[in-house]
């Protein structure tokens, strides 16, 4: 039990720390309302804002350092959430402390699990941003063909290629907004048409956008009817979603499969333990019972993901 009282001062100085930044925070935009301003700093072109990787400047020397920072941040700006670098690595030590502390006050299990625990704890966050990113991917592909058939009706109507895509960052819903107007803002800040569409080709790595891309530089360069190409590109990547959702269908009662071959042999111990007290006890007594019971969850674990692996079908 000495490891609890080390997690609560952890966790302790952890929120302490958090309040003061949050009241200072608070207080530096109270004192700065006086202060006239030009814009708001949503309005600030997004070439011209400063990324940090932490409000902590020791934090921020020190992930400087690391060249997993890199990949990070990247993944922060695709997942559209406004958490720094410094942020997300924090959270992931606090979690990570917690499950190892945690997981260290069972007897019954190896003392090389903490470590196991550790890692699994901080990955929470990360596995989080993850999500997050995918959700907004598929937000993306699915108002893509939407916003490539207005860029079509625009260009049709008369509008030049950076008229349309303005037109489209004032109508299109959000995320796709977001990025539509940078790529406006970097035009209007003197970038040319094949740097700023390269760079929303490599924020967004998907396959449609990179096929947009072609399309408008290919026709920059030869010439060509562009609507009737994005119309085309419309329809077909439509039909892609269409596709895909269909094997999704299809593949989604070998996921169910998976999860319930995952969650029978947990529930089965459960049950055994509380319907026949004593009959697992062998486990938690004899020397090879901590190393068995790692090894049947390491055993699920990889089980798991194997089968998800399976199930996955990509097209």
């Amino acid at each position: 039990m000495t490891a609890l009282p080390a997690l609560l001062v952890f966790i302790g100085v952890f929120l302490v720390a958090s309040l003061a930044v949050v009241i200072a925070s608070y207080w530096q935009d109270r004192g700065g309302e006086s202060v006239p301003v030009e814009a708001p700093a949503t309005d600030v072109p997004v070439l011209l804002r400063e990324e940090s990787l932490s409000t902590i400047s020791l934090w921020e020397d020190l992930l400087s350092h690391l060249d997993v920072v890199e990949s990070l941040q990247r993944y922060l700006v695709e997942s559209g959430l406004k958490w720094s670098v410094g942020r997300v690595t924090a959270t992931m030590m606090l979690t990570g402390t917690i499950s190892a502390t945690l997981v260290s006050e069972l007897p019954w299990l190896p003392s090389g699990i903490s470590l196991v625990a550790f890692a699994a704890g901080a990955s929470v966050p990360y596995l989080f941003v993850m999500a997050r990113r995918r959700h907004r991917f598929n937000q993306l592909e699915q108002q893509f063909p939407d916003a490539l058939d207005s860029i079509a009706r625009a260009l049709r109507a008369g509008h030049a290629l950076a008229g349309a895509l303005e037109l489209l960052s004032l109508e299109s819903p959000q995320p796709l907004r977001a990025e539509i107007k940078r790529v406006v803002d970097e035009y209007k800040l003197g970038s040319s048409w094949n740097l700023v569409l390269t760079g929303f080709a490599e924020r967004i790595p998907l396959l449609e956008v990179r096929l947009f891309v072609a399309a408008v530089l290919l026709q920059s360069r030869t010439g060509g009817k562009l609507t009737e190409v994005l119309e085309k590109l419309a329809e077909t990547i439509r039909d892609s979603i269409s596709l895909r959702g269909d094997v999704q269908a299809i593949a989604a009662h070998g996921r169910l499969t998976g999860l319930i071959l995952t969650i029978l042999p947990i529930a089965i111990a459960g049950i055994m333990y509380f319907s026949s007290p004593g009959y697992l006890d062998i486990l938690l007594v004899h020397p090879l019972g901590p190393l068995l019971i790692a090894s049947s969850i390491v055993c699920l674990v990889l089980g798991h993901f194997v089968i998800k692996r399976i199930v996955a079908i990509k097209i």
